[in-house]
């Protein structure tokens, strides 16, 4: 095995992580989250296994995302993340070490970027290089980025929500709104606790998100029973929850995302919006899975929206593909030096 060079993807979300290693796909999926323990700064857990623990913790516990808005909010803790994800999806070859490439937010600043490199690096990288997640996403989703076409790309994720036009392999317009999952699993919590003077965790709001969720109103509703803290007995009760009443409390945090789409197709060149109306426009990330979310984004915007095949896996299979052919693709590729 002396020719064996370990390569890793790494889509670093601020909900979950996913590593890719070419030739063998997704290796691995788990949740962005540390659990660390206050009286001694110990981690006591990372992944699955830390977010099991929130909302359940003891009060010297604290369940932790490293991660925020897509980018590292907590350095040390991040590093401890990506060395425990590195290892794990490694393995065997544990010894070796990979070259490692991260996606970042469209939005970030060189600072922030450094810190992933420099992240990646410390937790066992041999190697990193760091790519815009629109085209990461727009690789995966199998759009040929290199073509002399406009083609836009809407990803969104746990902490932000990244809308570009890729043409020639470069980013012509693009914004990233930290409006994307999270915000929209605190919106049901919020009108929840308004509604029905119910206390819900994190995770029962995106429970509800994912099981009856939508961006426009259902002829048929869906209806969830929830279970939660009383906040004036403060006794258990469950309440029943129905799809629209759903649309009603993410309504705010929908726009904002569409108001996204809506700048960048306001600051893209002619030519180019004349190559989105044919295409469509692509929708990637795991939040891009709630139910009639591009219907909304055609009603608001008069563009056909297409959910990719695998949204949630665009970005990671992305960087799978953007390490076999590092050379084809190093325009779009910052590499750590």
């Amino acid at each position: 095995m002396g020719l064996f060079s370990a390569k890793l993807g790494i889509d670093l979300g601020t909900a979950n992580t996913l590593v890719y290693v070419p030739g063998r796909g997704i290796v691995l999926n788990e949740p962005s989250v540390v659990a660390v323990s206050e009286r001694d700064n110990r981690i006591l857990a990372v992944g699955i296994e830390a977010k099991e623990m929130i909302g359940r913790t003891p009060d010297d516990i604290i369940a932790y995302r490293p991660m925020r808005d897509g980018v590292i909010a907590d350095y040390r803790v991040t590093e401890a993340m990506l060395r425990y994800f590195i290892g794990k999806a490694m393995g065997r070859w544990n010894l070796l070490k990979p070259e490692v490439m991260v996606s970042v937010p469209a939005g970030v600043t060189s600072t922030e970027r450094r810190a992933v490199i420099e992240a990646a690096m410390r937790a066992g990288a041999k190697n990193a290089f760091v790519v815009k997640e629109p085209i990461l996403a727009a690789i995966g989703a199998g759009i040929p980025i290199y073509e002399a076409r406009g083609h836009m790309v809407v990803d969104i994720g746990g902490g932000t929500t990244d809308v570009a036009v890729i043409s020639l392999g470069g980013i012509v317009a693009s914004t990233s709104v930290k409006c994307a999952g999270n915000r929209i699993d605190q919106a049901i919590a919020d009108y929840i606790k308004k509604t029905f003077n119910l206390a819900i965790g994190d995770k029962t709001a995106e429970d509800i998100k994912i099981k009856i969720g939508s961006a426009v109103p259902l002829e048929e509703e869906l209806t969830l029973v929830i279970k939660g803290r009383d906040f004036i007995a403060g006794l258990p009760r469950s309440v029943t929850v129905s799809s629209n009443e759903v649309v009603k409390a993410i309504d705010k945090e929908l726009r904002e995302m569409v108001k996204a789409i809506k700048d960048v197709l306001q600051e893209t060149p002619p030519e180019l919006s004349a190559d989105i109306i044919d295409q469509g426009i692509i929708m990637t990330g795991g939040s891009s899975m709630l139910r009639n979310l591009p219907e909304l984004v055609f009603r608001r915007t008069g563009v056909k929206a297409i959910l990719a095949e695998d949204a949630l896996y665009c970005v990671v299979k992305g960087t799978g593909v953007a390490l076999e052919h590092l050379d084809t693709y190093k325009r779009s590729i910052i590499a750590k030096r």
